[in-house]
């Protein structure tokens, strides 16, 4: 009986083109993900103060127990992490995930994750059949975009054959009729690393941090998997039973229309959300669901015009604000340009933001040729294909003002001498650590705290959906709320575990900094860590709190994350013991910021979050809040970040996590409570132990 692992971690040296095979064993208390990367980057990185393009950079790519199960929104996620190239004022160890087939084929091949260490002497790409690993040449690669060179792959792997192919050795003889699941950086990723991505098929990508460029660094263009096995699971029929069970709390819909029926409600996400954010069928023809593996979601969508297939969020909405501006409705563009950002693996989150800073410099006239940032740029014609070819081919060829963006937009500004100015008063829009701003730490409260404690922006949404997308939906369109706020503050608290407080989600103005709202942080902190981030639940799935087809608008959390897991590894652990395996992770990767610099004194927003004047933004910004003894949902979008209060905020939070008050660094009894006493005594070993 299995128990969801395969057995082995796969360890690539490109230096000494050794591979090697690490038993999963010794990492399986980490849970898989992100927790089995963290700790085997830190068994593995010998110098973990190293530049995120230094050869000792060790980089993991992890699936996790669940990795090709019938686990909803899990089965195809896959966890990604190193010390990146993008943030300010350094670039943390960090991580992202993608969702497609990668980890579902790396099970099926007989591993649990890769690890990656060493430069290669010459460009490779890794090729995994099963158990069979080879480096091959990558040569005529390395220049070429993301989609070519999966395609070439693809040819390479596969030969000629086009329906079943002998390329392993495992389940049905080794023969498979699937393409290789590549990971790949895109063209002269080099040149832009900051800036880059990796993308996965058309549209999955490990967007932020600069992981392209890592792959760059490393002389390694893609990473190709194709696998014939399977997954042993403990409990199949308990697996099955817990799938169906989930199934009556979710939409379930249809390829002709592709809308929740709750309409405004936002639980996770729809083909309708999809292709709202690519400016609908008028651009892009006929639609129909597309999905992540196992998942029945399907919140992507495949497009009769082949533009935007895949593309979802960030990148699907890069030019639909310009677009209309432009045009006065969507048009082809706006999918036209998703697919060039997958296809030249450029962060689209970073893009968004060059979008805007341009847009802010226009108006400030200090932007165009002969200005002070002198361009050819055709910023006259943002909104239009031919705007984003430019600007993306000046940022990969370094021509125009591409060398200085692709330094980092702290940087760039730095340069040009307007990041004072710029940064604030929100022209320049990095709200973290030099990452874009996402949602406002003024209002999404929890966001802001989570992203500035950690190494980027969390890109989380498991509150957001709830108490601002849904509530705020109702009050833009005139909805009666179902439940009121009291019941809705009510049913996420009890779903919090032993952080549950009556108060956990007040984002009144005085909430947003009190002990409880501290609490509801160290929650999301330690669950992303262990059920998102390592056991590879989707963000745009879990957690299930509040939803309109459950009893009494109760979602499957917590139920649902214990089912599952316990049913794929026939474990024991309990919804808790997730929680505590969480923040044992969320302290070893505090650790290694703690290695690479990190004190309180650095936890701080950029100027213009404190900006008394607040969001102001166009449509409502509503959420839960107690306020005058009620609870009530109340618009929160006029307020700014209070200076003294935030500090008095994460007093609170280090001393809940049992951290120094006065550095934000991890006590020795803390670490030793989670047992990670070696972890304690390297930070003593270096003077950066937090004092009892």
């Amino acid at each position: 009986m299995g128990n969801g692992y395969a057995g082995k971690i796969l360890k690539v040296d490109l230096t000494t083109r050794q591979i090697e095979e690490i038993p999963t064993s010794k990492y399986e208390e980490w849970g898989g993900g992100h927790g089995m990367g963290s700790a085997v980057f830190w068994d593995l990185c010998e110098d973990k103060t190293v530049t995120g393009d230094d050869p000792k950079n060790v980089m993991t790519i992890m699936g996790s127990p669940v990795s090709g199960t019938l686990v909803p929104g899990a089965s195809g996620r896959t966890e990604v992490q190193a010390i990146g190239l993008l943030g300010y004022p350094h670039p943390w160890y960090t991580r992202g995930n993608f969702g497609g087939r990668f980890s579902v084929h790396l099970k099926y091949a007989g591993w649990d994750g890769i690890a990656i260490v060493g430069k290669a002497d010459a460009p490779v790409w890794i090729n995994i059949v099963d158990d069979k690993v080879t480096l091959e040449d990558a040569t005529d690669l390395m220049d070429m975009d993301t989609w070519k060179t999966q395609e070439l792959i693809w040819d390479d792997v596969r030969g000629s054959q086009s329906d079943w192919s002998a390329v392993g050795g495992s389940r049905d003889g080794g023969r498979s009729t699937q393409l290789p699941a590549v990971l790949t950086c895109g063209p002269k990723a080099g040149t832009c690393g900051p800036l880059t991505a990796l993308i996965h098929d058309a549209g999955n990508a490990v967007g932020n941090a600069g992981f392209g460029g890592v792959f760059y660094s490393k002389n390694l263009k893609a990473v190709s998997v194709l696998g014939t096995g399977g997954v042993e699971v403990a409990d199949t029929a308990g697996l099955i039973e817990t799938r169906k069970w989930s199934a009556a709390y979710a939409w379930t819909g249809n390829a002709e229309d592709p809308t929740p029926v709750t309409g405004s409600w936002q639980q996770g996400a729809s083909p309708g959300q999809a292709a709202g954010h690519l400016g609908g069928t008028v651009a892009m023809g006929d639609l129909r669901a597309n999905a992540c593996a196992a998942c029945p979601r399907s919140c992507k969508v495949r497009s009769s015009s082949g533009f935007g297939n895949e593309s979802m969020c960030v990148e699907a909405l890069l030019n639909l604000s310009l677009d209309y501006a432009t045009n006065g409705a969507p048009t082809d563009a706006t999918p036209r340009v998703a697919d060039m950002s997958n296809r030249y693996g450029l962060n689209a989150y970073q893009l968004s933001a060059i979008r805007d800073w341009i847009k802010a410099l226009i108006k400030k006239d200090v932007i165009g040729p002969g200005k002070q940032i002198d361009t050819q740029l055709p910023i006259d014609k943002m909104g239009s294909v031919e705007f984003w070819e430019a600007l993306s081919m000046a940022i990969i060829d370094q021509t125009d003002i591409g060398p200085d963006l692709s330094m980092g937009l702290v940087q760039a500004a730095e340069k040009w001498g307007r990041l004072p100015e710029d940064l604030a008063d929100g022209s320049l829009p990095l709200a973290y650590w030099g990452y874009t701003h996402h949602y406002d730490p003024r209002t999404e409260a929890e966001w802001g705290w989570g992203s500035i404690l950690g190494d980027r922006d969390i890109n989380e949404h498991d509150f957001n959906f709830t108490c601002y997308w849904t509530t705020s939906n109702w009050a833009l369109l005139g909805v009666t709320p179902p439940i009121t706020a009291e019941r809705m503050a009510e049913i996420i608290s009890k779903k919090m575990g032993p952080y549950s407080d009556p108060m956990n989600v007040d984002y009144s103005d005085e909430g947003i900094y009190s002990e409880a709202f501290a609490k509801t942080v160290a929650w999301h902190r330690h669950y992303t860590r262990f059920y998102k981030q390592s056991i590879g639940l989707c963000d745009w799935y879990w957690a299930d709190f509040v939803n309109p087809y459950g009893p009494d608008f109760e979602g499957i959390t917590p139920e649902g994350e214990q089912k599952f897991l316990n049913a794929v590894t026939g474990g024991g652990l309990s919804y808790e013991d997730g929680l505590e395996v969480g923040r044992r992770i969320w302290n070893l990767d505090r650790a290694i910021w703690i290695m690479q610099g990190r004190h309180r004194d650095m936890e701080v927003f950029p100027e213009y979050i404190y900006d008394s004047v607040g969001v102001k933004a166009a449509t409502p910004y509503v959420m839960p809040a107690f306020v005058d003894g009620n609870w009530i949902y109340k618009d929160v979008n006029d307020r700014g970040i209070d200076r003294d209060k935030a500090e008095e905020f994460k007093t609170r939070f280090y001393t809940l996590e049992g951290w120094d008050v006065e550095t934000g660094w991890p006590t020795r009894s803390t670490l030793e409570e989670l047992d990670l006493g070696y972890v304690a005594d390297k930070l003593e070993e270096i003077g950066k132990l937090g004092a009892a």
